[in-house]
C-alpha cells in the first residue's frame, strides 16, 4: 500500500494577476514565494522545505517573543510552550505550523482559515481568515479574527514576510523604514523601554546594509498621503521589494537575518513584520488587543516590487 506524503509546507495554493504571481501554502497560511515579472518579492522557500525562519506566515495570537512562554489573565497564569529555548520564549504564537483550510480559490484571490480551538496555554476560541489577492499595485493581504468563545480573549498579529534582494550582497543594498522611534531589547531580545532612532537605527532615509545587524522593532511610524507606512529594500541595480501596512497596524520588527539558524539563509533578505503590537505584549499589556467573545479584529498590509 502506497502512502502519499505531503510536503512539508502542504497544499500549495496559486494566484496570479499580470505579472504578478504568489503562492500560499496550507501550513501557516504562508506566502511561500511572491514574484513580479519572474523577480522575487519576498526571499521564497522551496515546496519541500520547513520554512527556514518563519517566512511569510501569519502570527497569531501574538507575534514576536513571550518571555518564559507565561503570561496572566485576571488572575489565572498560563503557560504556553517554549519554541525558542535558547532565549526561553514562546515564539510568534501558534499558527504557524498549523494546516490552514482553504476556503476560497480564485485566480487572483484565495482565502486561508483556521479554527485555533482553546487549549491548556491559551485557552480561547479563535477563527481567522486570511485573504490574499493581486491586482496591478501588487499583493494585498487581510486578516480578520473573530472571538467565538465565552471569554475575551488576549490577542495579537504579526506577519513574517523577508525582502529579497534577489541574489545581491545584503551589503550593497540599502533599507529605509518609516518609524522614529526603535523599542529597546535585553540580551533575550525582549523589550526594556524606547528611544528615538539614531545612528545605525535611524532608516527614514535609506541606509546602505553594510555591516549593520537588525533584530529590531519600530513604533511610531511615519505615513505617507495615503496613509500607509513602509518598509523598503532596494538592491544595486534600483529594484525596491517593499511591504506596506495600513492604519489597522502600528508596529514594525526588521530584521537582516544575521543570526537564523538556517546559516545558508543568513542576511538573504530583510524581515520586514508588520505587527499589531511589539514582543512580550501579553505581560506588558503594550499595544494588546482584548478581543470580546464574538467580537472580530482586521488589519490589512501589503507588498510590491518598485
Amino acid at each position: 500500500m502506497s502512502v502519499n506524503t505531503p510536503a512539508p509546507s502542504g497544499t500549495q495554493v496559486r494566484i496570479a494577476h499580470g505579472e504578478h504571481a504568489a503562492t500560499i501554502t496550507e501550513v501557516g497560511a504562508a506566502v511561500r514565494e511572491y514574484t513580479v515579472g519572474g523577480r522575487p518579492v519576498f526571499t521564497p522557500f522551496r515546496e519541500d522545505e520547513v520554512a527556514p525562519a518563519f517566512n511569510g506566515a501569519v502570527l497569531v495570537p501574538w507575534p514576536n517573543r513571550l518571555r518564559d512562554g507565561s503570561y496572566e489573565v485576571d488572575g489565572t497564569t498560563y503557560q504556553v510552550p517554549i519554541t525558542e529555548p535558547g532565549r526561553g520564549t514562546a515564539l510568534h504564537g501558534l499558527a504557524c505550523w498549523q494546516r490552514w483550510t482553504v476556503v476560497e480559490h480564485e485566480a487572483a484571490r484565495a482565502a486561508l482559515e483556521l479554527h485555533l480551538p482553546p487549549s491548556p496555554g491559551y485557552p480561547f476560541d479563535l477563527v481567522v481568515r486570511v485573504t490574499y489577492s493581486l491586482d496591478d499595485a501588487g499583493l494585498r493581504v487581510h486578516v480578520r479574527t473573530t472571538n467565538v468563545g465565552a471569554s475575551t480573549a488576549p490577542y495579537g498579529v504579526g506577519f513574517h514576510p523577508w525582502l529579497s534582494a534577489d541574489g545581491a550582497d545584503l551589503d550593497a543594498c540599502t533599507l529605509r523604514l518609516d518609524a522614529a522611534t526603535r523599542v529597546t531589547t535585553d540580551d533575550r531580545l525582549l523589550p526594556t523601554g524606547t528611544e528615538p532612532v539614531a545612528g545605525t537605527y535611524d532608516l527614514r532615509e535609506p541606509r546602505l546594509l553594510a555591516g549593520v545587524d537588525l533584530d529590531d522593532a519600530y513604533v511610531d511610524v511615519l505615513r505617507d498621503a495615503d496613509g500607509l507606512s513602509w518598509v523598503r529594500l532596494t538592491a544595486p541595480d534600483g529594484r525596491t521589494a517593499a511591504v506596506w501596512m495600513d492604519g489597522s497596524m502600528d508596529t514594525w520588527q526588521v530584521c537582516t537575518g544575521d543570526h537564523v539558524g538556517d546559516a545558508a539563509f543568513q542576511r538573504s533578505g530583510v524581515a520586514a513584520e508588520p505587527m499589531s503590537c511589539v514582543a512580550d505584549a501579553f505581560r506588558t499589556g503594550e499595544r494588546l488587543v482584548r478581543l470580546a467573545p464574538g467580537s472580530s479584529h482586521e488589519v490589512t498590509w501589503g507588498a510590491t516590487l518598485l
